[in-house]
């Protein structure tokens, strides 16, 4: 099997190059043309060219591990997110369904306007609050609309060991600060990279085994998230407990709760980011882990 991973130099792409390597050839590439193999393009920002790099590497599956984050900044330039998120995503997923090839995208619980406190299933009504949030689930509507065969995994609160992450701020905070404040009001579950990586790699191995046209269609939206739940606070709280019991010397003494008025920003954030995962579970047969259980184990390599 040949496989095309786009952003592969992102915190998921990067743990993808070692999950879906045992499934076959993988071409990896980045937005910076000049250093992909045969110099292929892989810039999202110029969706057109995207075509031309997936018929000249000719995969059985294409991942898409690419996409605008920068959620705030994204509201000053709406233009270039809804190339990277969406324009590009559907022009990936057209390629997908005139080969045959299946298409594997990331998207987003940005998706949802966060109310409530209820888990969202895959078939909750949809309403972003964000520019990153509507061209994401732009995104997912035109990947749907071009009829090729994928796995969209909804996640949140993603971090890695690899590049900067919500735990390392924390730290280097709580040995600068005696005193942190930090948002209560809104809740999710941190999951991790690698986490991401694997289930995918388990999921498109079931997905692909199953024949073209059968009775059983595994194509579809899936939430993929660690189990559990807690706020920004519980995950600062929870990383600053792990770090001292490994022996990490910190300066904090108290961390103060509050909302997320205290902390005004461009875009808004869901409060409620809980996702349901029963469908990828019952689907595939797969367990989520809870959220400690990635981040203790984050926390081993970068302590």
């Amino acid at each position: 099997m040949k496989i095309l991973l786009l952003g592969q130099g992102g915190q998921v792409g990067w743990e993808l190059q070692r999950a879906l390597a045992p499934l076959g050839e993988v071409v990896g590439l980045d937005h910076d043309s000049a250093a992909n193999p045969g110099g292929l393009h892989g810039d999202f920002s110029r969706p057109e060219a995207l075509a031309a790099t997936v018929a000249a590497v000719k995969p059985d599956l294409i991942v898409n591990a690419a996409a605008h984050t920068a959620v705030d900044k994204a509201e000053s330039e709406p233009e270039l997110a809804r190339a990277i998120n969406a324009t590009a995503p559907g022009v990936l997923a057209r390629c997908a369904a005139e080969t045959g090839a299946w298409l594997v995208h990331y998207s987003t619980d940005y998706v949802f306007d966060g109310s409530g406190d209820a888990a969202r299933d895959e078939e909750a009504a949809t309403g972003p609050l964000s520019v990153y949030g509507q061209t994401k689930l732009e995104g997912e509507q035109l990947i749907r609309a071009s009829g090729c065969r994928h796995l969209i995994l909804r996640t949140s609160w993603v971090y890695a060991a690899r590049g900067g992450n919500f735990a390392k701020t924390m730290l280097r905070l709580a040995a600068e600060r005696e005193r942190l404040t930090v948002i209560d009001d809104q809740i999710g579950a941190p999951t991790g990279a690698d986490l991401l990586a694997d289930l995918t790699a388990q999921m498109v191995r079931t997905a692909m085994s199953t024949p073209a046209g059968s009775e059983i269609d595994l194509s579809g939206v899936y939430h993929a998230v660690a189990a559990g739940e807690t706020s920004w606070h519980g995950y600062a709280s929870f990383v600053i407990e792990q770090a001292r019991q490994r022996g990490r010397e910190l300066k904090v003494q108290a961390i103060d709760p509050v909302p997320t008025s205290a902390f005004p920003t461009p875009a808004r954030r869901p409060h409620n980011s809980r996702l349901s995962t029963q469908k990828l579970q019952q689907v595939f047969g797969l367990r989520l882990p809870p959220w400690q259980q990635g981040v203790e184990r984050m926390l081993t390599e970068i302590l």
